[in-house]
Order: structure tokens, then sequence, then C-alpha cells
């Protein structure tokens, strides 16, 4: 059984080169390299006032608010999600979230139909110094 706790994962910190309010807190708890075949999931705190980052993901995602209250930017549609609400992300459509409540925001994307994901942002995070977020190259 692969089985995960959220409550007890260690998330990395990434920061828009650019702008500071690109920040979150993040990682990728089940890909191709703990063992999935057919999926692979990503979990993300946004703190008040902060955003995901304009992005793109070679695979559809599903997003499942487990706290706070999100912006959603997807494609050209913006609307309101929270906690207890989810989003579709069509493949390579381009979108961002944005904490617009006054706690902690917990997401949890998961992808279908990959083990391994490639996220292209619009502008480059640190401390990677770069735009591209490749998990086959993260724990391959």
């Amino acid at each position: 059984m692969t089985a995960i706790n959220l409550n007890e994962i260690e998330l990395n910190e990434f920061t828009g080169k650019e702008d500071p309010n690109q920040h979150c807190r993040a990682t990728f708890p089940l890909v191709g390299a703990h063992g999935s075949r057919k999926l692979a999931t990503v979990y993300f705190e946004l703190e008040p006032g902060d955003n995901l980052g304009k992005h793109t993901d070679s695979a559809e995602e599903l997003l499942v608010i487990l706290d706070g209250r999100l912006e959603a930017t997807i494609g050209d549609e913006v609307g309101e999600v929270s906690k207890g609400g989810i989003a579709l992300v069509p493949e390579m459509v381009p979108h961002d979230f944005r904490n617009i409540g006054t706690t902690t925001a917990r997401v949890l994307g998961v992808f279908g139909g990959a083990n391994n994901i490639i996220a292209t942002f619009e502008k480059e995070m640190l401390p990677t110094h770069s735009n591209v977020v490749n998990t086959a190259l993260l724990f391959g």
C-alpha cells in the first residue's frame, strides 16, 4: 500500500524571481518515482495574497481545495473556489491560483493519465532559477 499523510510531508519553498507574491510551499507527494503508473499529485500551500504563478501542465489536473479561498484563473475564465471545492484544468491550458482569503490555502492537485508532469511557468522561480518543473528530473 502506498499511503501519504499530507500533514507530515516536507514542503519546498518557491518564490517568483520578479514577483515576491508569486510564492508557495509545494511538493509532489505521489509521482512515477514513487510507484504511480497512471497519475501524479502535487500539494501546495499559498499564504493570503500570494499566487502560484501562471503556468501550463503536461496533463489534465483536478484541484481539490482542502482549506482556504482562492481566485482561480483557468484559460480566460476567472472564478472563486474554496474549501471543499474542486477545479478542473485541461491539459496545457494556462492557469493560476491566488489566495484571496485570510488563512493559508491548502490544495491537492491530481494529474490524470501521466505519472510524471512537466509544469512550465511564465516566470522564473527561485531557488531553482528555472520556469520548468519536471517531476521525472526531480525524483528520477
